[in-house]
């Protein structure tokens, strides 16, 4: 009687015959309905952004209200078409996406373009360092747990996943300040880098906005030990939040990988427990990480918020909070409508990458 063994998305150390190729294959047809279905879902978000910020009225009156006489605020309502229909205006709204026109701040008067310019470079950076740190806690430590199954290492690795994914961002950035900040000293309380290295390096021709990006282009080793310095805490502090999904699910993942026939196969034949876990059940397993890390992104944008005003992290959550608190809805727009194209992006690669690795996924 012959035996089928299961085969992996891999074959590795000779275990397995030569996979067949499957037939069809629409990557092409896949990834242009995925890249087609952007523009609806920001386009949804837009339209849920703009009717939501009208139930209170217009922008005018919800950031000058009680702080002009009501004749100077009728005029500033008139010239910025507030007083005209809710639909032309969401049209002109449309229109002015199109063109690359968000309006301009009614806290501040500045271009929302250029808000987003100066400060989306510094979430960015935030969003970055904060992944770096999920998958390097997430990853390994997910493997750790499944190799050691219920033992005592996967029952304290669990608790530590609910703890970091059920603790808010803002209570966990509290501590770490607390501890490595305020008792211990170690790390910066606050901030993205100190005065005199932020001017350094955004006096640098053609600056990326994003600091430890900068100090390297520029050389400038003492300003990358500064901004290293000032990032520890926030990325831990965000970067936990998702780290403790990415652990259950690559423990998950693994252990069931690991009760696969080729990785029985593979143990028969003496294939150290080490490399089963680390080789042939380690690959797979991170299919559901990159496949879920497009709605992580999410989020993180949205823990983002809470992460940089606990920091004062001069990003876009920071400057959404204080727009927020002005009722400046025209730069909240602005913001979101970018998170928004940010998310449907991201999600797009993410489910690129998925199609790559896996073709299953195509179908």
């Amino acid at each position: 009687m012959t035996t089928l063994i299961e085969a992996p998305p891999e074959d590795s150390d000779g275990l397995l015959p030569a996979k067949k190729k499957s037939s069809g294959g629409g990557l092409g047809q896949y990834i242009l309905i995925r890249f087609l279905l952007i523009f609806p879902t920001i386009l949804i978000l837009v339209t849920m952004v703009f009717f939501l910020m009208r139930i209170t009225g217009d922008p005018i009156t919800a950031a000058m209200g009680g702080r002009l006489p009501p004749n100077q605020l009728q005029q500033r309502i008139t010239a910025a078409g507030y007083d005209r229909p809710l639909i032309v205006q969401y049209f002109e709204y449309l229109g002015q996406l199109v063109t690359g026109n968000f309006g301009t701040t009614l806290s501040d008067n500045r271009k929302v373009t250029e808000m987003l310019t100066t400060y989306g470079s510094a979430t960015l950076e935030l969003s970055i360092n904060a992944l770096i740190v999920a998958l390097l806690v997430g990853i390994p430590l997910g493997m750790l747990a499944a190799h050691r199954r219920d033992h005592v290492p996967d029952a304290v690795l669990r608790i530590f996943a609910i703890l970091c994914y059920a603790t808010p961002v803002f209570f966990a950035g509290l501590l770490l300040k607390l501890t490595f900040s305020v008792w211990l000293g170690w790390l910066p309380v606050a901030g993205r880098a100190r005065t005199s290295t932020e001017l350094a390096l955004t006096s640098l021709e053609a600056p990326t906005g994003i600091y430890w990006l900068d100090s390297l282009r520029s050389g400038n080793m003492a300003a990358l030990g500064d901004v290293t310095a000032h990032a520890v805490l926030p990325a831990v502090a965000l970067g936990l939040l998702t780290a403790g999904i990415f652990l259950r699910l690559v423990r998950t993942n693994v252990i069931g990988t690991l009760g696969k026939d080729y990785v029985e196969a593979g143990r028969s034949r003496g294939v150290s427990e080490f490399r089963l876990v680390t080789k042939h059940a380690y690959k797979p397993a991170l299919i559901p990480i990159i496949t879920v890390m497009g709605l992580q992104i999410a989020v993180m944008l949205g823990g983002a918020v809470l992460t940089e005003k606990t920091f004062e992290w001069k990003g876009l959550g920071f400057q959404l909070a204080t727009y927020l608190t002005a009722r400046d809805y025209v730069a909240v727009q602005g913001i979101v409508v970018l998170l928004a194209v940010i998310v449907a992006t991201t999600n797009f690669i993410v489910d690129v990458i998925a199609a790559l690795i896996d073709p299953r996924v195509r179908y």
